[in-house]
Protein backbone atom coordinates (compact mmCIF):
# COMPACT_ATOMS: atom_id res chain seq x y z
CA UNK A 1 0.00 0.00 0.00
CA UNK A 2 1.53 3.18 -1.18
CA UNK A 3 1.73 6.26 1.01
CA UNK A 4 0.38 9.40 -0.98
CA UNK A 5 0.06 12.56 0.56
CA UNK A 6 -2.74 14.87 -0.24
CA UNK A 7 -1.84 18.77 0.06
CA UNK A 8 -5.13 21.02 0.38
CA UNK A 9 -6.90 17.43 1.45
CA UNK A 10 -9.97 18.86 3.44
CA UNK A 11 -10.85 21.05 0.23
CA UNK A 12 -13.66 20.41 -2.13
CA UNK A 13 -11.36 18.74 -4.88
CA UNK A 14 -8.85 17.08 -2.41
CA UNK A 15 -11.79 15.70 0.15
CA UNK A 16 -13.61 13.78 -2.90
CA UNK A 17 -9.87 13.17 -4.06
CA UNK A 18 -9.12 11.18 -0.72
CA UNK A 19 -12.26 9.25 -1.02
CA UNK A 20 -10.79 7.56 -4.16
CA UNK A 21 -7.59 7.00 -3.34
CA UNK A 22 -8.80 5.17 -0.47
CA UNK A 23 -11.30 3.35 -2.66
CA UNK A 24 -8.19 2.16 -4.33
CA UNK A 25 -6.08 1.02 -1.97
CA UNK A 26 -3.77 3.57 -0.91
CA UNK A 27 -2.53 5.10 2.58
CA UNK A 28 -3.30 9.01 2.71
CA UNK A 29 -1.78 11.42 4.58
CA UNK A 30 -3.31 15.30 4.52
CA UNK A 31 -2.34 17.98 4.62
CA UNK A 32 -4.66 20.99 5.06
CA UNK A 33 -3.98 24.86 7.14
CA UNK A 34 -8.22 24.89 7.37
CA UNK A 35 -8.03 28.43 5.92
CA UNK A 36 -10.71 27.25 3.49
CA UNK A 37 -12.29 23.83 4.66
CA UNK A 38 -13.28 22.48 7.61
CA UNK A 39 -12.22 19.65 9.93
CA UNK A 40 -15.48 18.30 10.00
CA UNK A 41 -14.68 17.32 5.99
CA UNK A 42 -12.76 14.49 7.67
CA UNK A 43 -15.38 12.84 9.30
CA UNK A 44 -17.39 12.93 5.97
CA UNK A 45 -14.17 11.03 4.20
CA UNK A 46 -14.31 8.56 7.10
CA UNK A 47 -17.87 7.47 6.84
CA UNK A 48 -17.40 6.92 3.23
CA UNK A 49 -14.53 4.88 2.72
CA UNK A 50 -14.24 3.69 7.22
CA UNK A 51 -10.77 4.70 6.85
CA UNK A 52 -9.58 7.64 8.66
CA UNK A 53 -6.95 8.85 6.57
CA UNK A 54 -3.62 10.60 9.22
CA UNK A 55 -4.22 14.40 9.18
CA UNK A 56 -1.75 17.51 10.07
CA UNK A 57 -3.05 20.70 10.42
CA UNK A 58 -0.07 22.71 8.67
CA UNK A 59 0.30 26.02 6.65
CA UNK A 60 2.58 24.65 3.90
CA UNK A 61 4.10 28.91 3.98
CA UNK A 62 6.21 27.81 6.69
CA UNK A 63 9.00 26.61 5.36
CA UNK A 64 10.62 24.99 8.63
CA UNK A 65 6.96 23.28 9.28
CA UNK A 66 7.39 21.44 5.74
CA UNK A 67 10.76 20.72 6.41
CA UNK A 68 10.12 18.65 9.36
CA UNK A 69 7.15 17.02 7.79
CA UNK A 70 9.13 15.26 4.85
CA UNK A 71 11.71 14.35 7.99
CA UNK A 72 9.01 12.64 9.93
CA UNK A 73 7.25 11.54 6.71
CA UNK A 74 10.00 9.76 4.38
CA UNK A 75 7.98 6.78 3.31
CA UNK A 76 5.79 8.90 0.85
CA UNK A 77 5.36 7.60 -2.44
CA UNK A 78 3.53 10.65 -4.32
CA UNK A 79 1.84 13.93 -3.68
CA UNK A 80 -1.36 15.41 -5.15
CA UNK A 81 -0.85 18.62 -4.91
CA UNK A 82 -4.08 20.71 -4.18
CA UNK A 83 -2.67 23.93 -1.68
CA UNK A 84 -4.03 26.88 -3.42
CA UNK A 85 -6.08 29.56 -2.92
CA UNK A 86 -8.20 29.65 -5.77
CA UNK A 87 -10.93 32.96 -5.99
CA UNK A 88 -9.83 35.08 -9.05
CA UNK A 89 -11.77 38.01 -8.02
CA UNK A 90 -9.70 37.80 -4.78
CA UNK A 91 -6.04 37.26 -6.24
CA UNK A 92 -6.85 40.60 -8.23
CA UNK A 93 -7.00 42.18 -5.15
CA UNK A 94 -4.22 41.15 -3.35
CA UNK A 95 -1.67 39.31 -5.81
CA UNK A 96 0.66 39.04 -3.12
CA UNK A 97 -1.11 36.78 -0.86
CA UNK A 98 -1.63 34.33 -3.95
CA UNK A 99 1.84 34.47 -5.23
CA UNK A 100 2.55 33.60 -1.65
CA UNK A 101 0.61 30.95 -1.08
CA UNK A 102 0.41 29.42 -4.54
CA UNK A 103 3.97 29.51 -5.48
CA UNK A 104 6.28 29.69 -2.25
CA UNK A 105 4.64 26.07 -0.99
CA UNK A 106 4.98 24.50 -3.82
CA UNK A 107 8.40 25.48 -4.07
CA UNK A 108 9.32 24.70 -0.51
CA UNK A 109 7.03 20.88 -0.90
CA UNK A 110 9.49 20.52 -4.33
CA UNK A 111 12.57 21.05 -2.82
CA UNK A 112 11.34 17.92 -0.20
CA UNK A 113 10.60 15.91 -2.89
CA UNK A 114 14.20 16.41 -4.75
CA UNK A 115 15.75 15.91 -1.10
CA UNK A 116 14.10 13.06 0.10
CA UNK A 117 13.33 11.56 -3.44
CA UNK A 118 9.73 11.47 -4.08
CA UNK A 119 9.62 11.39 -7.88
CA UNK A 120 5.34 10.98 -8.12
CA UNK A 121 3.85 14.48 -8.29
CA UNK A 122 0.43 15.45 -9.34
CA UNK A 123 -0.43 19.06 -9.59
CA UNK A 124 -3.80 20.98 -9.64
CA UNK A 125 -3.63 22.84 -12.71
CA UNK A 126 -6.43 25.01 -14.73
CA UNK A 127 -8.08 26.03 -17.94
CA UNK A 128 -7.69 29.25 -16.86
CA UNK A 129 -3.88 28.67 -18.48
CA UNK A 130 -5.41 29.41 -21.68
CA UNK A 131 -6.88 32.35 -21.64
CA UNK A 132 -9.58 32.92 -24.74
CA UNK A 133 -9.07 30.32 -26.73
CA UNK A 134 -8.45 30.69 -30.32
CA UNK A 135 -10.52 28.01 -30.83
CA UNK A 136 -12.70 25.10 -29.66
CA UNK A 137 -12.52 22.48 -27.99
CA UNK A 138 -9.64 23.36 -26.61
CA UNK A 139 -6.53 21.02 -26.63
CA UNK A 140 -3.34 20.76 -24.94
CA UNK A 141 -1.26 21.91 -28.07
CA UNK A 142 -3.21 25.58 -27.47
CA UNK A 143 -1.04 28.05 -25.96
CA UNK A 144 -0.75 29.73 -22.94
CA UNK A 145 -1.88 33.04 -23.49
CA UNK A 146 -0.99 35.73 -20.50
CA UNK A 147 -2.90 35.38 -18.00
CA UNK A 148 -5.75 37.43 -16.78
CA UNK A 149 -5.73 37.14 -13.43
CA UNK A 150 -2.62 36.69 -10.54
CA UNK A 151 -4.54 33.19 -9.93
CA UNK A 152 -4.07 32.32 -13.45
CA UNK A 153 -0.39 33.48 -13.62
CA UNK A 154 0.00 31.60 -10.39
CA UNK A 155 -1.00 28.06 -12.21
CA UNK A 156 1.60 28.99 -15.31
CA UNK A 157 4.23 29.99 -12.97
CA UNK A 158 3.71 26.43 -11.37
CA UNK A 159 3.45 24.49 -14.14
CA UNK A 160 6.90 26.33 -15.63
CA UNK A 161 8.19 25.32 -11.74
CA UNK A 162 6.99 21.57 -12.38
CA UNK A 163 8.64 21.18 -15.65
CA UNK A 164 12.09 23.08 -14.67
CA UNK A 165 12.62 21.31 -12.22
CA UNK A 166 11.58 17.74 -13.85
CA UNK A 167 14.53 18.41 -16.48
CA UNK A 168 16.80 18.17 -13.50
CA UNK A 169 16.07 15.80 -10.56
CA UNK A 170 14.16 12.32 -10.94
CA UNK A 171 10.51 14.24 -10.12
CA UNK A 172 8.05 13.03 -12.98
CA UNK A 173 4.75 15.38 -12.49
CA UNK A 174 1.20 15.11 -14.13
CA UNK A 175 -0.65 18.70 -14.25
CA UNK A 176 -4.40 17.93 -14.99
CA UNK A 177 -6.09 21.29 -16.35
CA UNK A 178 -9.62 21.12 -14.96
CA UNK A 179 -12.63 23.05 -16.63
CA UNK A 180 -15.45 23.76 -13.94
CA UNK A 181 -15.93 21.03 -11.19
CA UNK A 182 -19.49 20.98 -9.86
CA UNK A 183 -21.57 18.33 -8.03
CA UNK A 184 -21.07 16.10 -4.69
CA UNK A 185 -20.23 12.71 -3.77
CA UNK A 186 -23.50 10.44 -4.24
CA UNK A 187 -23.16 10.21 -0.33
CA UNK A 188 -23.97 13.69 0.16
CA UNK A 189 -21.64 13.48 2.87
CA UNK A 190 -18.86 15.52 1.21
CA UNK A 191 -19.29 18.36 -0.96
CA UNK A 192 -18.61 22.40 -2.02
CA UNK A 193 -18.48 24.82 0.92
CA UNK A 194 -17.96 27.91 -0.07
CA UNK A 195 -17.35 30.41 2.71
CA UNK A 196 -19.17 33.35 2.08
CA UNK A 197 -20.53 34.61 -0.92
CA UNK A 198 -19.94 31.84 -3.56
CA UNK A 199 -17.44 32.16 -6.03
CA UNK A 200 -18.68 29.75 -8.76
CA UNK A 201 -21.82 29.25 -10.34
CA UNK A 202 -23.32 25.90 -8.82
CA UNK A 203 -23.57 26.82 -5.00
CA UNK A 204 -24.97 29.80 -6.44
CA UNK A 205 -27.64 28.39 -7.91
CA UNK A 206 -28.39 25.52 -4.80
CA UNK A 207 -28.14 28.21 -2.52
CA UNK A 208 -30.52 30.59 -3.99
CA UNK A 209 -33.08 27.47 -4.21
CA UNK A 210 -33.19 26.86 -0.68
CA UNK A 211 -33.29 30.25 0.16
CA UNK A 212 -30.16 31.59 1.60
CA UNK A 213 -29.18 33.42 -1.82
CA UNK A 214 -32.30 36.23 -2.86
CA UNK A 215 -31.54 36.25 -6.59
CA UNK A 216 -28.85 34.61 -8.88
CA UNK A 217 -27.67 36.71 -11.33
CA UNK A 218 -26.31 35.39 -14.82
CA UNK A 219 -23.79 37.50 -16.26
CA UNK A 220 -24.88 38.37 -19.56
CA UNK A 221 -27.14 37.10 -22.10
CA UNK A 222 -26.01 38.88 -25.20
CA UNK A 223 -22.44 36.78 -25.94
CA UNK A 224 -22.37 34.86 -29.46
CA UNK A 225 -23.53 31.75 -28.30
CA UNK A 226 -27.07 30.19 -28.64
CA UNK A 227 -28.64 31.26 -25.67
CA UNK A 228 -26.16 34.10 -25.31
CA UNK A 229 -25.21 33.30 -21.95
CA UNK A 230 -21.51 32.15 -21.59
CA UNK A 231 -20.80 28.39 -22.03
CA UNK A 232 -18.06 26.08 -19.98
CA UNK A 233 -17.25 22.65 -20.01
CA UNK A 234 -19.15 21.57 -15.96
CA UNK A 235 -17.56 18.51 -14.99
CA UNK A 236 -18.60 16.10 -11.97
CA UNK A 237 -15.98 16.25 -9.33
CA UNK A 238 -15.87 12.56 -8.30
CA UNK A 239 -15.19 11.90 -12.14
CA UNK A 240 -12.05 14.75 -11.48
CA UNK A 241 -11.52 13.09 -8.70
CA UNK A 242 -10.67 9.78 -10.23
CA UNK A 243 -8.69 11.47 -12.94
CA UNK A 244 -5.96 12.00 -9.89
CA UNK A 245 -6.07 8.99 -9.03
CA UNK A 246 -5.30 7.32 -12.75
CA UNK A 247 -2.86 9.85 -13.51
CA UNK A 248 -0.89 8.88 -10.14
CA UNK A 249 -1.49 5.03 -11.32
CA UNK A 250 0.50 6.16 -14.50
CA UNK A 251 3.20 7.56 -12.54
CA UNK A 252 3.74 4.71 -10.61
CA UNK A 253 3.60 1.93 -13.16
CA UNK A 254 6.31 4.31 -15.40
CA UNK A 255 3.70 4.52 -17.77
CA UNK A 256 4.45 8.43 -18.51
CA UNK A 257 5.85 9.28 -21.57
CA UNK A 258 8.21 12.42 -20.27
CA UNK A 259 8.74 13.60 -17.09
CA UNK A 260 6.46 16.53 -17.10
CA UNK A 261 2.92 16.11 -18.81
CA UNK A 262 -0.27 17.82 -18.95
CA UNK A 263 -3.80 16.83 -19.95
CA UNK A 264 -7.41 18.61 -19.83
CA UNK A 265 -10.17 17.07 -17.66
CA UNK A 266 -13.24 17.96 -18.41
CA UNK A 267 -16.54 16.42 -20.37
CA UNK A 268 -16.12 17.98 -23.65
CA UNK A 269 -19.19 19.37 -23.99
CA UNK A 270 -19.69 23.31 -23.06
CA UNK A 271 -23.33 23.90 -21.62
CA UNK A 272 -24.59 27.77 -21.16
CA UNK A 273 -25.49 29.24 -17.86
CA UNK A 274 -28.75 29.84 -18.72
CA UNK A 275 -28.85 26.07 -19.88
CA UNK A 276 -27.23 24.92 -16.29
CA UNK A 277 -30.10 26.72 -14.69
CA UNK A 278 -32.78 24.96 -17.16
CA UNK A 279 -31.31 21.78 -16.24
CA UNK A 280 -31.43 22.13 -12.40
CA UNK A 281 -34.59 23.45 -12.55
CA UNK A 282 -35.58 20.16 -14.34
CA UNK A 283 -34.21 17.52 -12.41
CA UNK A 284 -34.59 19.36 -8.77
CA UNK A 285 -38.20 20.55 -9.64
CA UNK A 286 -37.48 23.76 -7.68
CA UNK A 287 -37.84 27.10 -10.11
CA UNK A 288 -34.78 29.49 -9.69
CA UNK A 289 -35.32 33.30 -8.89
CA UNK A 290 -32.42 34.46 -11.37
CA UNK A 291 -32.13 37.67 -13.75
CA UNK A 292 -30.03 38.91 -16.05
CA UNK A 293 -27.48 40.82 -14.99
CA UNK A 294 -24.45 42.89 -17.14
CA UNK A 295 -21.76 41.04 -18.45
CA UNK A 296 -18.58 40.87 -15.82
CA UNK A 297 -15.02 41.75 -16.51
CA UNK A 298 -12.85 39.21 -17.48
CA UNK A 299 -15.24 36.36 -18.34
CA UNK A 300 -14.00 34.43 -21.35
CA UNK A 301 -17.11 33.84 -23.74
CA UNK A 302 -17.12 30.01 -24.27
CA UNK A 303 -14.41 27.21 -22.97
CA UNK A 304 -14.83 23.55 -23.26
CA UNK A 305 -12.22 21.11 -23.70
CA UNK A 306 -10.71 18.55 -26.48
CA UNK A 307 -10.72 15.30 -24.08
CA UNK A 308 -8.95 13.36 -26.44
CA UNK A 309 -5.87 12.84 -24.76
CA UNK A 310 -7.15 12.14 -21.02
CA UNK A 311 -9.36 9.21 -22.98
CA UNK A 312 -6.36 7.59 -24.88
CA UNK A 313 -3.47 8.18 -23.44
CA UNK A 314 -4.67 8.28 -19.49
CA UNK A 315 -7.07 5.55 -20.14
CA UNK A 316 -9.77 8.19 -18.45
CA UNK A 317 -13.45 9.97 -19.66
CA UNK A 318 -16.03 11.48 -17.52
CA UNK A 319 -18.74 9.52 -17.04
CA UNK A 320 -21.64 11.24 -14.76
CA UNK A 321 -23.91 13.71 -16.80
CA UNK A 322 -24.65 17.19 -15.87
CA UNK A 323 -28.25 16.23 -14.79
CA UNK A 324 -26.33 13.64 -11.97
CA UNK A 325 -24.09 16.32 -10.93
CA UNK A 326 -26.43 19.15 -10.26
CA UNK A 327 -28.73 16.51 -8.25
CA UNK A 328 -25.79 15.64 -6.10
CA UNK A 329 -24.99 19.16 -5.58
CA UNK A 330 -28.85 19.78 -4.65
CA UNK A 331 -28.65 16.85 -2.02
CA UNK A 332 -25.93 18.01 -0.78
CA UNK A 333 -26.76 21.71 -0.14
CA UNK A 334 -29.90 20.07 1.47
CA UNK A 335 -28.14 17.84 3.81
CA UNK A 336 -25.66 20.61 5.21
CA UNK A 337 -29.37 22.88 5.78
CA UNK A 338 -30.85 19.92 7.12
CA UNK A 339 -33.49 20.10 4.81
Amino acid sequence: MSKILVTGGLGYIGSHTVVELQNSGFEVVIVDNLSNSSIAVLDGIVAITGIKPHFVKMDLREKDSVNNFFEKHQDIKGIIYFAASKAVGESVENPLLYYENNINTLVYVLQNCVKHDISNFIFSSSCTVYGEPDSLPISEEAPVKKATSPYGNTKQISEEILQDTCSVSNLKSVALRYFNPIGAHDSALIGELPLGIPQNLVPFITQTAIGLREQLQVFGDDYPTPDGSCIRDYIHVVDLAKAHVVALQRLLSHKNTSGFEVFNIGTGKGSSVLEVVNTFEKVTGNKLNYKIANRRSGDVIAVYADTLKANNELGWKAQKTLEEALLSAWNWEKKIRHQ
